[in-house]
């Protein structure tokens, strides 16, 4: 709270902070020892938490969590003096969650239910739909955003190392064992775990990770000292764990733990009303992480990713997007990296595909507005002639767009 409340500060008058707790009284230190750096490009060594400011709002990395948090309805209310609309946070944590379509509401739903709770999680849903997403969107939106995140592929450790990665080892516990070792519930204490793929851990795992849900207690392998699991978990999995426990590969008694609130991610074929925010959200990502002007899709790259199933759902979206947006030579993206011949020739979603259309339409009428006011210092009637339309239609169209003239004499 500390580093918020000074980064929202100075990031609110400044454009950026960074804030370094070099003492705090949490940490056991005598006082609260806080430096401030305005300048990001001269102070990219310094380990702290960055703010910064995006007009009305102020967001920050912080170097503890590894994610983004919305801090403005923590300290607006107290130093920025301003009016603000319902938090984004508690409708959209991170602003990252994106979609309007019904299923994906009902997981903003279950998200502002749960997160203020400690009650265990299961996110389901197919592999590249965003699950970690979500899990790091509970954890942001809960009282525990201030403390650490850490996300663990259960798939990606070795079924002798699991006790050990969960759970830390001491010095000597095995041929190896050079020094102490902290596992993931002990980094994560007070924060948040989220175990992806739990699927695939053995049966001798999920009875070690079944008495630290039942015990809220684990020792370090080798250790004697019994340590407390003051952490919340949340796992997730791209298979039916009811299908594993009938088969045996999965405990009974820890599913019925885990699976205490489940939410289960669409696949993107499922909701494909979201994939226009979608689109419109990586393609500015993509104009800021490469420095180059905005870029829209073209009518038959729109009917292709409409027409599209996703098989790699949201991961497999942003993958190709990003190779359209560097192999695009002008402003709009005529060619896109999909194949849709082995798509069924009468299955055209004629709904989603007028949209598409209308969105097309109205992002290249923008572009030719803006491109024409830039070039005529924003005078009208000289954009009207360009454009073969009079002054009066040249205002309804900007008035229609929310384009200021005048921003651009």
């Amino acid at each position: 709270m500390t580093s918020s409340v000074f980064g929202g500060i100075a990031a609110r008058n400044f454009g950026y902070a960074k804030v370094e707790l070099k003492k705090r009284i949490a940490m056991g230190d005598a006082g609260c020892e806080v430096s401030i750096y305005l300048d990001q490009k001269q102070n990219q060594t310094i380990s702290g938490d960055e703010y910064y400011r995006q007009k009305e709002t102020i967001s920050s990395k912080l170097n503890n969590t590894e994610t983004i948090v919305q801090v403005t309805e923590q300290v607006s209310p107290n130093w920025y003096h301003f009016e603000t609309t319902e938090s984004s946070v508690r409708k959209n944590p991170l602003n990252i969650v994106i979609g309007k379509s019904q299923t994906m509401r009902d997981v903003f739903e279950s998200i502002q239910i749960v997160a203020p709770t400690m009650v265990n999680i299961m996110i389901g849903g197919e592999t590249g739909v965003g699950k970690e997403i979500v899990a790091r969107a509970i954890h942001v939106a809960s009282e525990r955003n201030q403390e650490r995140f850490i996300a663990v592929n259960c798939a990606a450790i070795a079924e002798n190392l699991i006790e050990s990665a969960l759970f830390g080892h001491e010095k000597g516990a095995f041929t190896g064992a050079y020094n102490v070792h902290k596992g993931f519930f002990e980094r994560a204490c007070t924060g948040t775990l989220f175990l992806d793929e739990i699927d695939s851990l053995s049966l001798s795992g999920q009875a070690k990770l079944l008495r630290v849900l039942q015990e809220g207690e684990f020792e370090r392998v080798g250790g004697r000292h019994v340590m407390k699991a003051d952490v919340r978990i949340i796992v997730a999995s791209n298979q039916s764990l009811k299908d594993r426990v009938l088969a045996g590969e999965f405990r009974k008694d820890l599913f019925y733990r885990l699976n205490i609130v489940p939410i289960h991610i669409p696949a993107l074929r499922d909701r494909r009303e979201d994939i226009g925010d979608l689109i419109s959200f990586f393609l500015k990502q993509l104009a800021n992480k490469y420095q180059k002007p905005g870029k829209h899709l073209g009518e038959n790259p729109w009917q292709k990713v409409m027409n599209y199933e996703w098989p790699g759902n949201i991961r497999e979206l942003e993958s190709v997007l990003e190779h359209a947006f560097l192999f695009a030579k002008g402003s709009i993206i005529e060619n896109i990296p999909i194949d849709c011949t082995d798509l069924d020739a009468g299955h055209i979603y004629e709904g989603n595909l007028n949209i598409a259309k209308k969105r097309v339409a109205c992002e290249i009428e923008v572009k030719m507005l803006e491109d024409a006011l830039n070039r005529f210092n924003g005078n009208v009637t000289a954009t009207a002639k360009e454009m073969g339309l009079t002054p009066r239609a040249i205002h309804q169209k900007l008035k229609k767009h929310h384009i200021d003239a005048s921003t651009y004499r």
